[in-house]
């Protein structure tokens, strides 16, 4: 029998790490997953646009929220919500006089700056700033990297896009699968989630162990009180009168009738 100090210990459980583009907050997601598997660490962490699927091939996240279309071979991909778009204009553009959407016809002839040849939105977003032109992002973008010297309001008549989240196709495992889950709004209880399939698979284990250890208690206990039950009987059978009634009445172990004295012979 090993010492306590030196019994092996168990390996911590693996992590999962999660990668997001900017404008998705994961919190929510993160947050859920603590409270299910407070013993599981969840790693997230937000990447460049450009690197949404790149990060799952190389191994820098297991699962990654991407702004779709991406290229999908090799991949599971689950497309989640639609972002609205909107134009990112200067403090004093005209945009800034429309209270809610802007017709896109209203703005066309603008000059439309491309976020990836700024260097990405946050860059792109100053560049309006300077009065260099306008830009269309989704309206999570545009709020992530808001400057007092821009306006942004919905764009009429352009496309959507869509968040979705991405895994690598063969590298899927319950740990992933209960972060989808949870994404997808399973509760908690869901028969669908790994741990809960893992909880039910456990419980019935031990129902099952209960039941074999309660029927090899009842034989013991049958075999037992039939051991008793045969020295009680013994006890208190047959035999035993014969033993209590030995040594009354006369030697010999004859009675003699009651009221009746001995027997004279004739005269």
């Amino acid at each position: 029998m090993q010492d306590a100090d030196h019994e092996p210990k168990t390996p911590a459980p693996p992590g999962l790490k999660v990668g997001y583009v900017p404008g998705v907050t994961p919190g929510k997601w993160t947050r859920r997953w603590a409270e299910r598997l407070p013993d599981v660490p969840l790693t997230a962490f937000q990447c460049a646009q450009d690197e949404q699927i790149a990060i799952l091939r190389d191994g820098r996240a297991d699962l990654s929220f991407v702004r779709l279309p991406v290229d999908r071979q090799g991949l599971s991909v689950i497309p989640l919500y639609a972002e609205l778009p909107v134009v990112v204009a200067p403090k004093e553009h005209e945009v800034a006089l429309y209270d809610d959407e802007v017709p896109y016809q209203e703005i066309a002839g603008e000059n439309f700056l491309n976020p990836a040849e700024m260097g990405g939105a946050k860059t792109g977003i100053e560049v309006v700033a300077s009065g260099a032109g306008l830009m269309i992002l989704p309206m999570s973008v545009a709020r992530l990297y808001d400057r007092k010297d821009v306006v942004y309001r919905t764009v009429t008549d352009q496309p959507e896009t869509q968040i979705g989240i991405a895994w690598l196709a063969d590298r899927t495992d319950p740990a992933i699968e209960e972060f989808i889950g949870i994404v997808r709004g399973r509760t908690a209880r869901s028969s669908r989630q790994p741990s809960v399939q893992e909880q039910q698979g456990n419980t019935k284990g031990k129902k099952a162990a209960q039941n074999d250890g309660g029927a090899s208690g009842a034989g013991t206990g049958t075999n037992a009180g039939k051991g008793s039950g045969a020295r009680r009987e013994h006890a208190s059978g047959p035999a035993a009168g014969k033993q209590s009634g030995q040594g009354k009445g006369r030697p010999g172990g004859k009675r003699t009738p009651k009221g009746r004295g001995p027997r004279r012979g004739r005269r």
